[in-house]
């Protein structure tokens, strides 16, 4: 079943990225800076949970959490907290980067197939359902390789829509949290869904980038799956 607008509390935001200085400010982390700003506004800070791999804020009875293994075993630590935690899916809100959206745009569904994204299957997979609502941020068309644009960093001219997409996803989030799913999509859903869904280019992504492979953060080491 789909997250919806049941009455079920938003209890866990998770914002997906790649750990480490080498990944910091990249098109694929975009869901580790709105965590980060989330967290911020809340006043609190993220701390180490090594046994679950990830980082995590706690405000009230809501958890934030951005998972430190790379980006396609996301859901170990996701799983993990919401197991311990006794998290429902319904409960949770996924923040991930998405390369059919443009850039600035944003898009709220209760439920879905992973559609590519390596962060969400690995989601999907630990919490046995599809049914945990998500926020999908537009990166913006490539430019040389699906590749290199994900794990490109944001160029100077696209710094103001990357600072609006941040805001309104902060808002979205805390929409969600206060009138649930329905009024966030309602309010923050541009019309018109991407034609032709294929993912060709996260594909071909998944084949080789290092986030993919677990590349290790200290060099070309890639760690068995």
């Amino acid at each position: 079943m789909d997250a919806g607008d049941g009455g079920a509390p938003l209890r866990l935001v998770v914002g997906l990225g790649n750990p480490g200085g080498k990944y910091a400010d990249t098109r694929h982390n975009v869901g580790f800076m709105i965590a980060d700003v989330l967290a911020a506004e809340a006043g609190v800070s993220f701390g180490e949970e090594k046994r679950w791999q990830t980082q995590i804020a706690k405000v009230g009875s809501r958890y934030f959490i951005k998972p430190q293994t790379y980006m396609n075993e996301s859901g170990v630590a996701v799983g993990k907290v919401a197991t311990f935690y006794k998290i429902a899916p319904e409960e949770i809100l996924v923040i991930y980067d998405d390369l059919d959206l443009p850039l600035g745009r944003l898009r709220i569904r209760g439920g879905g197939s992973a559609g590519g994204h390596n962060g969400m299957k690995s989601i999907i997979a630990h919490l046995g359902t599809q049914g945990f609502a998500r926020l999908r941020v537009g990166i913006g068309r490539l430019e040389g390789g699906a590749i290199g644009h994900v794990l490109g960093k944001f160029r100077k001219e696209e710094q103001s829509e990357l600072e609006k997409s941040i805001k309104n996803a902060v808002l979205a989030t805390a929409l969600i949290t206060e009138q649930g799913l329905s009024a966030a999509m309602t309010r923050f859903n541009s019309s018109g869904e991407p034609k032709g869904r294929k993912r060709k280019a996260e594909s071909d992504a998944k084949k080789t980038s290092p986030e993919a492979d677990n590349e290790s953060a200290e060099g070309n080491e890639t760690i068995n799956k």
